[in-house]
């Protein structure tokens, strides 16, 4: 099973991700992660990667789908994987549609967790408040400002996929406001009936 999981910042999806790796037994494919393993094991491409970043610039579409594409091909995304953090834009689904197609594969299904993003807010802001009462150090972007500028980036390019997935027949949507369990729950009919 091959899919990705859609949603504004903070929605669940790496919660949600973490959930269907333990049952299911993929993997999920952090760009960031793979990112940084490319350049570590100083592949080709992380070779590339690593001139890119060390010159402080962004890592181009071209070198990201490189890596995704050498990553999929790894033994253990042989039954799927969940592909996280990429493609945020049109222009990456369409590469990774046409990287799956020249693999024998395709992505499976697109799930989005529909959230209110005004709930969002508040739902954030109780994790800040959480994590301090734990103990724990606040992620920076746990702040309302923060938020509200990551969702902005997320409606301008990432939204789009929404659409997207939805007029090529993959699109399937979970209230990702309701409870972690209910909404684990709801993802496991999605994937079930794959």
């Amino acid at each position: 099973m091959r899919l990705i999981l859609l949603g504004p910042p903070g929605a669940g999806k790496g919660t949600q991700a973490q959930r269907i790796v333990e049952k299911h037994g993929i993997p999920q494919l952090s760009t960031g992660d793979m990112l940084r393993a490319a350049v570590a094991a100083q592949t080709d491409v992380g070779k590339r990667a690593k001139e890119v970043m060390d010159a402080g610039q962004l890592v181009s579409d071209d070198i990201v789908n490189a890596i995704v594409s050498e990553r999929i091909d790894a033994p253990d995304c042989a039954r799927g994987f969940i592909l996280d953090g990429y493609p945020r834009t049109l222009v990456q689904a369409d590469a990774v549609d046409a990287m799956l197609r020249s693999k024998g594969q395709a992505l499976d299904v697109a799930i989005e967790l529909a959230v209110d993003d005004s709930a969002m807010v508040g739902r954030i802001l109780r994790r800040a408040e959480e994590t301090k009462a734990a103990g724990g150090s606040v992620r920076k972007d746990d702040n309302a400002d923060v938020y509200a500028d990551r969702l902005r980036a997320y409606y301008k390019s990432t939204a789009p996929l929404i659409g997207y997935y939805y007029a090529k027949g993959k699109l399937k949507t979970v209230d990702g406001m309701a409870e972690m369990d209910t909404v684990t729950a709801e993802i496991e009919k999605v994937l079930s009936a794959l």
